[in-house]
């Protein structure tokens, strides 16, 4: 097999509510010597066309459509004419950062991506957006989880959890039935794997992760269920 991940990292500035958070992305590529795929496009176009060469980029598939997440989608894909695909349900949150395009590809639960002799399916794991997804490469033992789940737990938007409820209904149901050394390859931060996690999850269901809190919903959710109307992008340099 000759498919192989690598990573690019890119930092920014997120604006929600008027609070500003610095944030690291990752971007993923999946793919071998000829043809890519590239995860979550952030921010910076040339540096990730720069890690993908000369090999072809047959898609670039969002696991949500926050601002910081599809900030270079259009650049990357129009090289190479490659397809962009996103959930439905995040085509709003996609038109806060391109308002006159839409994706090429509508993902559904179960969709499969092919490239380089592996397969992604994707699986829906809502919650941080309604639209939000994991792809899972059983072939190589990853799970790109998005926002979904990260090495610290379960993803937030601004420091809160636009709805927890159903976003850890996803990882109990989706992620957490895959074996324990699956690889998890977040949006944020390092990876982990599904085991190093799992052992957390009742705390989580107990109310760990608010602490008895109740989060604030100023403005109340978008139609897709997030509190992303005033999430801007701004890079380091602007």
């Amino acid at each position: 097999m000759t498919a192989r991940i690598e990573r690019v990292v890119t930092e920014g500035v997120v604006d929600v509510d008027g609070a500003e958070h610095k944030v690291e992305n990752n971007t993923w590529i999946l793919g071998d010597d000829e043809e890519v795929i590239v995860i979550d496009p952030a921010r910076d176009a040339e540096k990730i066309l720069e890690k993908v060469g000369e090999r072809e980029v047959l898609a670039v598939v969002c696991t949500h459509g926050l601002p910081d997440h599809v900030g270079a989608a259009i650049e990357v894909a129009a090289r190479d004419e490659a397809v962009v695909a996103l959930h439905p349900k995040d085509r709003p949150l996609w038109r806060l950062t391109w308002p006159d395009t839409w994706p090429d590809i509508d993902m559904e639960d179960e969709g499969v991506f092919g490239v380089a002799d592996v397969e992604l399916e994707v699986l829906s794991t809502p919650g941080v957006s309604q639209g939000g997804v994991s792809l899972y490469c059983e072939a190589l033992g990853v799970v790109f989880t998005g926002k979904s789940l990260q090495a610290d737990g379960p993803g937030k938007v601004g420091g809160e959890y636009p709805a927890l409820a159903d976003q850890l209904t996803a990882i109990g149901g989706r992620l957490f039935t895959l074996r324990h050394g699956i690889r998890v390859l977040p949006a944020h931060g390092e990876e982990t794997t599904i085991g190093a996690l799992e052992s957390q999850f009742d705390a989580w269901l107990s109310g760990s992760l608010t602490r008895g809190d109740v989060i604030e919903k100023t403005e109340g959710p978008l139609s897709d269920g997030t509190r992303a109307a005033k999430i801007n992008l701004k890079l380091l340099d602007e």
